[in-house]
């Protein structure tokens, strides 16, 4: 396995809601997205597994790949977190560990995919190792100041790449 190579993507039909402020399921051209509302905080949740031949050396990166519903300028702020399942965790209880977080400018034509990366090294990934099962949180931080786009943003869909 090479740096840099998609290990495990994310799209919107596999996608679990939260309990409240979740994304939800929307169609663009017939096609299915995830809408992340500009005005309060939502999020996504992914149960996945990561490859067995994961190296587990640098760390990883979601790219968020995502569009404007509506909207031709400002920007989305994303945050995103792993919650390992090995290791005896407990899934009765959520155990993220910390968002780190990327903002990204909006495509000056909507419906245009932007590609928006998060950067996590091997100490941001709650100690998840190569063949374990984890949770994937996405969310737009729509309160965040820096948040200034205007209407959803849509989610196309989400890779988890080994750095």
């Amino acid at each position: 396995m090479a740096s840099g190579e998609t290990l495990v993507v994310c799209y919107p039909a596999e996608y679990q809601p939260r309990a409240s402020n979740f994304a939800t399921i929307d169609r663009r051209n017939s096609q299915l997205v995830l809408d992340f509302d500009g005005t309060a905080d939502e999020e996504a949740y992914w149960v996945k597994a990561l490859p067995r031949y994961y190296l587990g050396k640098y760390g990883l990166t979601v790219k968020v790949v995502w569009s404007a519903s509506t909207a031709t300028s400002g920007n989305v702020v994303w945050a995103a977190s792993f919650e390992r399942h090995g290791g005896g965790h407990d899934h009765d209880a959520d155990s993220f560990a910390g968002e780190q977080t990327a903002t990204a400018v909006a495509n000056a034509t909507s419906g245009v995919e932007t590609e928006t990366s998060i950067q996590f090294d091997t100490t941001q990934i709650d100690g998840l190792l190569a063949g374990e099962g984890f949770r994937l949180k996405l969310r737009r931080l729509g309160t965040h100041a820096s948040d200034t786009m205007a209407g959803d943003a849509e989610v196309w869909r989400v890779e988890v790449i080994e750095r």
